[in-house]
């Protein structure tokens, strides 16, 4: 408790300049007990500076400089200076600063401004820490959506391997047709081939854009365990820190930009290489995701419009064998018919031919029919009176004979064109079995639910549009 002056009586007995010199000798010592500040636990003496290594000292200011000559109240410079400076600290370790002596609890502001400045460098860590495993974070869900693309690749590469095993079956299956006539190549067998190259196509796309997606799976891996490694060994210095706290920085600290780097420092150059690298990684695989979504697109667009085309003409090639085959039957019972007829003219001009001919016996002929009948005898007794009838017989016989292996021929070709027709028809229907028996494969083996669904959905936007 400061000692304060008792005021002075009414009565003036001296000279004024006399109690005018007493005043100003109590008012110095009242200043005197307050600059020392006495009854405080300092020391009882004269006031000393006390300046912090690597500050510049302080000049003091004289006595005769803080009087007033009024006798009123006087502005010490030094009690302004103790007062602005005395009881504060350096927040930094280049801040000077000037007390006017060290007080007892020294040793305590020193640690508490030491622990300021670790508590400030610990926030800043923090603050770095938590970008660094923000980043991780997404650099995580970033991995985790592209190895779900991934395994659509797989997939569409599972359905395209097994697309070209349809394939290879579907040309080992036509092949299995009778004739040579229905082997010979059509429109399918060259939809077929281009099926074949189209599969051999896609499936070199697909394997090397999942090429592409597993080395960028590894880069991403990579970057999140540099990412890691890089909080930790900066979370070294967090362990007396809260973790609600720390969770609290990652989730605020994100927009905070570090635009400098210092190796001592919280942000090093190290954190600033790692998360550039990481910005790089996370564009190229945002890149790649819409390039595997365009050739998942494109690849189950064409991969189902080749098999579409496919069985779309082995449909019509189906129906032009079934139609050849109801035309073949016609023409085989036409043929038929002919056959018949051509055998009953054959019949009837055998026995024509016989009864020409006469009986094979000649007592079976009759009198009329004998060339030496009487009356034959009689008109042969002139000379050159000779009955065409022989003449003609021989004639007709001859006509008779000339026709029957004519007609033999026409039946045989007749019969030959039958079983040709036959044969044809025989061929057009184990053809058009094959054909049944490869389009039923087909829509068996081809099972939509290899495609996933989301594709399936885009490329048929995609032919719509």
């Amino acid at each position: 408790m400061q000692a304060q002056a008792a005021p002075l009586g009414p009565v003036t007995v001296g000279p004024p300049s006399w109690r005018d010199s007493t005043l100003r000798s109590i008012r110095r010592a009242e200043r005197t007990v307050r600059l020392t500040r006495a009854g405080q636990g300092g020391p009882a003496g004269r006031p000393r500076s006390c300046t912090v290594p690597g500050a510049a000292p302080q000049p003091r200011a004289t006595e005769d400089q803080t009087s007033q000559k009024e006798g009123g109240e006087s502005h010490d410079p030094e009690v302004s200076r103790l007062e602005t400076t005395g009881t504060m600290y350096p927040i930094g370790p280049k801040s000077p600063f000037v007390a006017p002596f060290p007080p007892p609890s020294l040793r305590e502001r020193c640690a508490a401004a030491s622990v300021r400045v670790a508590s400030e460098y610990m926030r800043r860590v923090r603050e770095v820490e938590g970008r660094l495993r923000g980043q991780a974070s997404r650099v995580r869900q970033e991995a985790t959506k592209l190895e779900r693309e991934r395994g659509h690749l797989e997939q569409v590469l599972r359905s395209l391997k097994c697309h070209l095993q349809v394939n290879r079956r579907s040309r080992e299956g036509r092949a299995k047709r009778p004739s040579t006539t229905e082997t010979e190549r059509d429109g399918a067998d060259r939809l077929l081939l281009r099926e074949k190259q189209e599969l051999a196509e896609l499936t070199r796309d697909v394997e090397g854009t999942l090429r592409e997606t597993l080395t960028q799976l590894q880069s991403l891996g990579q970057s999140s365990r540099q990412l890691l490694a890089c909080s930790s060994e900066r979370a070294r210095v967090l362990e007396l820190q809260p973790h609600s706290s720390s969770a609290s920085a990652g989730r605020h600290s994100a927009s905070r930009t570090f635009t400098s780097t210092d190796p001592t420092g919280p942000f090093t150059p190290e954190c600033q290489q790692v998360l550039q690298s990481s910005a790089r990684v996370l564009s190229q695989s945002q890149v790649l995701r819409d390039k595997i979504r365009r050739v998942l697109a494109s690849a189950v667009a064409r991969q189902e419009a080749a098999h579409q085309s496919v069985n779309d003409s082995l449909v019509k090639k189906i129906a032009e064998t079934l139609t050849l085959k109801q035309n073949l039957t016609a023409a085989a019972a036409a043929t038929g018919r002919a056959v018949n007829r051509k055998q009953r003219e054959i019949d009837f001009i055998r026995h024509s031919q016989g009864r020409a001919q006469g009986p094979e016996y000649s007592g079976d002929l009759l009198t009329r029919e004998k060339l030496n009948r009487p009356l034959v005898k009689v008109y042969q007794r002139h000379p050159g009176s000779q009955l065409p009838e022989a003449h003609h017989l021989i004639q007709g016989n001859a006509v008779l004979g000339r026709c029957l292996r004519a007609s033999e021929q026409d039946l045989a070709r007749l019969r030959g064109c039958c079983l040709q027709l036959f044969d044809n028809l025989h061929g057009k229907k184990a053809a058009a079995q094959v054909d049944l028996a490869v389009v039923r494969m087909r829509r068996q083996l081809v099972d939509k639910r290899a495609i996933p669904a989301l594709l399936q959905q885009g490329a048929h936007r995609g032919e719509g549009r």
